[in-house]
Formats: C-alpha cells, sequence, structure tokens
C-alpha cells in the first residue's frame, strides 16, 4: 500500500529506530511513547488491523507475537511489559496497519480504558 505510514517506514522510505526485523515482522520504536519502551511490531505485508489477519500468513502472524518476547528481553523487561493490539476507530487505532504495541520499562496501570 503505498500512502500507509507504516508501509512506508518498512520499505525504508521514512527513518525509524528499528529494534527488530525478521522475514515477516519489523519493529521500531513508536515516536510518541506512552511508556519508557515503547515499541511498535508490524507485519511486513500490509493488512488493515486485526480484523483482517486472514489475509496474512500464520507464520507472520506468529512472527510478530514471537518478536514481542525477543523485544522484551532484548529491552530488558523482565518485570514485565504489556502488549497491546487497538482495532479499529472506537479502539484509537490511528494507523490502519496491524501492529502491537509493547509497552514497559516502568510499572503499568492496571486500567486499559
Amino acid at each position: 500500500m503505498t500512502d500507509c505510514l507504516f508501509c512506508k517506514i518498512i520499505a525504508g522510505e521514512i527513518p525509524s529506530a528499528k529494534v527488530h526485523e525478521d522475514d515477516y515482522c519489523f519493529a521500531f520504536r513508536d515516536v510518541h511513547p506512552a511508556a519508557p519502551a515503547h515499541i511498535l511490531i508490524v507485519p511486513k505485508q500490509h493488512v488493515g488491523g486485526l480484523n483482517n489477519t486472514e489475509l496474512l500468513p500464520d507464520a507472520a502472524l506468529a512472527a510478530c507475537l514471537r518478536a514481542a518476547k525477543t523485544i522484551a528481553a532484548q529491552e530488558k523487561l523482565a518485570d514485565g511489559y504489556r502488549l497491546v493490539c487497538n482495532c479499529g476507530a472506537h479502539a484509537c487505532q490511528s494507523v490502519q496497519h496491524l501492529h502491537f504495541h509493547l509497552l514497559g520499562g516502568r510499572q503499568l496501570t492496571e486500567k486499559m480504558g
């Protein structure tokens, strides 16, 4: 998708602070962090959101979830982290490319909404 912000980041057209990349996913630091560690994990293949995962190979979705564990270890988040996926306008999904927010580095509140 040519006008997708995350597709442009994955393609290297927009700079990012990359923390992880494999055959299926790409992860980079959020430019507006909500926690000391705030990393976005995105599949390389464009898919609009969680409701469109049937368009992804299972390996791509699994790679995103496995990357969270790898990145958390890299970031020394042994005390815990949160993995969040916003889906749709009411959940405040701001970029229409499936992505997971990995948050950690401090005590997170129990409130999710």
